[in-house]
């Protein structure tokens, strides 16, 4: 899945988008990839002279990640908006710094009503950048 397509299906635009392309997709589980050029808007100021992205865009980037999974394979979801209500057991391992490549999956653990839990995980090569669980809501538009 293209950009374009996944802009159909987020809400979220530049520079607040963290996906770049969508690799695989199933019932439950989804697989991602987010391309850091350096010329983010974060990293000037986080930090100078050591540029990192800062870890609640990692947990962003699960989470938009894990939404499109919702949005496409969950039919209660299909046209709704996707809102992120929480996170657990959230850990950050590993550092992000231009040039890298996340790889971000995310897996549908529960639905209950309009809420999804997913677990999320950021890699950059072999290794666990960011993991943890997330909830996801979804409701109508209009609202």
């Amino acid at each position: 899945m293209k950009i374009e397509e996944i802009k159909k299906l987020l809400p979220h635009r530049e520079p607040f988008l963290f996906v770049s392309e969508v690799t695989k997709i199933s019932e439950k589980r989804v697989e991602a990839l987010y391309h850091v050029t350096g010329t983010e808007y974060f990293f000037p100021g986080h930090f100078p002279n050591y540029p990192l992205m800062p870890g609640v865009l990692l947990v962003e980037a699960m989470a938009q990640t894990c939404g499109i999974l919702v949005l496409t394979q969950v039919p209660e979801a299909r046209g709704r908006l996707t809102l992120f209500l929480g996170i657990d057991k959230v850990r950050f391992r590993q550092q992000v710094r231009p040039g890298d490549t996340l790889k971000i999956t995310g897996e549908l653990l529960t639905l209950k009503s309009n809420i999804a839990k997913v677990k999320g995980k950021v890699s950059v090569g072999e290794k666990i950048a960011c993991e943890g669980e997330l909830l996801l809501g979804f409701l109508d538009k209009t609202k």
